[in-house]
């Protein structure tokens, strides 16, 4: 079953398709209603963001504030703020998963 999930720009996503299927992302843009940009700040830099089809991006249910601030006040984000808040949330869900005892 699919669940069209409307996005923003600053949801962190997991990529479910594709070579970077388990990976965290962060939403930078939307194109069209059907695609998304996503950038870690990482492998895929805020100015090379990969093309993602919506549907093969599964939101966890978060989202960067400072990104989506620096988004839509400069139309940029930095890099590190990427990979920042990427790691925020990595570490967070591993907490989570630690505390649960998985």
């Amino acid at each position: 079953m699919t669940v069209n999930v409307k996005l923003e720009p600053g949801d962190i996503v997991r990529s479910r398709r594709g070579r970077d299927e388990g990976q965290l992302a962060i939403v930078v843009a939307l194109v069209e209603e059907r695609f998304a940009l996503v950038a870690d700040g990482d492998k895929r830099r805020f100015d090379r963001p990969k093309r993602k089809n919506v549907l093969h991006l599964e939101p966890i249910g978060t989202r960067s504030e400072e990104v989506a601030n620096n988004i839509r006040d400069t139309g940029r984000v930095t890099n590190a703020k990427l990979r920042h808040a990427i790691g925020e949330i990595e570490q967070r869900l591993e907490t989570h998963a630690v505390e649960k005892g998985e």
